[in-house]
């Protein structure tokens, strides 16, 4: 039996990648997106395989309608992708409340509300996988991305005591950690602040200005991505986290070694603090 995908953020980047692999495999997708016209041509090649949903992930009042009403349509939601999202940069001085609600509205209120609401489905039917696309930056952040990397780390939180709490019913969880793709997010799809404080000029300023140089020019290859995310999804065993990129990979790494030698090197004060026995 072909696969019912929901994938959110599906007009562009990860989101039409994904789409295009699952619809190549014989699946049916359902590609949500705020503004669906640039999925028009690929639901003219496969209307039946290719449905558009108009859904804004951080209307949470909208959720739980859109996902009973693609139940209602194809019968189940197999796999559910939480992709949508955009960047921001600059110091988390100069981050507003308004930007930092903003963006964890939709990086972690929104794909929190799309995971209530399909769970329930899932549980019925004792199965079911549910796909978080965070980043590299959901394990580590560093100066410029504080705000961004603060909404994937919540994703990545929840998402890891979910996969443990719905394992026993059959559901899997699977967080998706890229590093850099050609998918224009170091483009327009970033916001950057208005205005910077010379205080981080040196910090901050330095990946302000490379980021809109470097798209277009990133190593990932979504398609690749792709692929990669179906054959994690397909494995008997998939893992609780898969970074894509070799930069990815290669940061990552640096970042678990790091905290190890960080660890050891404060290991005894860190155990001093109980209560003598």
């Amino acid at each position: 039996m072909n696969r019912v995908w929901l994938v959110t953020g599906a007009s562009s980047g990860f989101g039409r990648a994904i789409t295009e692999a699952a619809v190549a495999a014989g699946d049916v997708v359902v590609a949500a997106a705020r503004r669906t016209a640039p999925l028009d041509g690929l639901v003219a090649a496969y209307p039946d395989q290719v449905e558009t949903l108009a859904l804004d992930v951080t209307a949470v009042e909208d959720v739980r309608a859109a996902v009973d009403g693609v139940v209602e349509r194809h019968g189940r939601i197999d796999v559910l992708v939480n992709n949508a999202g955009r960047g921001m940069v600059g110091s988390v001085e100069e981050a507003s409340d308004a930007e930092l609600r903003d963006l964890m509205d939709l990086h972690f209120f929104g794909p929190a509300a799309l995971t209530r609401a399909v769970l329930p489905h899932m549980r019925g039917r004792r199965s079911g996988t549910i796909v978080q696309l965070t980043s590299m930056g959901g394990r580590f952040a560093f100066a410029g991305v504080g705000a961004y990397c603060a909404t994937k780390f919540a994703l990545e939180g929840l998402s890891e005591a979910l996969a443990a709490e719905v394992a026993p019913l059959g559901i899997r969880v699977l967080i998706v950690e890229p590093g850099a793709f050609r998918t224009g997010f170091a483009g327009s799809a970033s916001l950057a602040p208005a205005s910077t404080l010379d205080a981080y000029r040196d910090t901050v300023g330095p990946v302000l200005s490379a980021l809109p140089g470097g798209s277009g020019q990133e190593p990932g290859d979504p398609a690749k991505a792709a692929a990669a995310l179906l054959t994690a999804i397909d494995a008997e065993e998939p893992p609780l986290r898969l970074p894509l990129g070799n930069d990815a990979v290669d940061a990552i790494t640096a970042h678990l070694d790091g905290a190890r030698a960080e660890l050891g090197a404060w290991e005894k004060l860190a155990r001093s603090t109980d209560f003598d026995a």
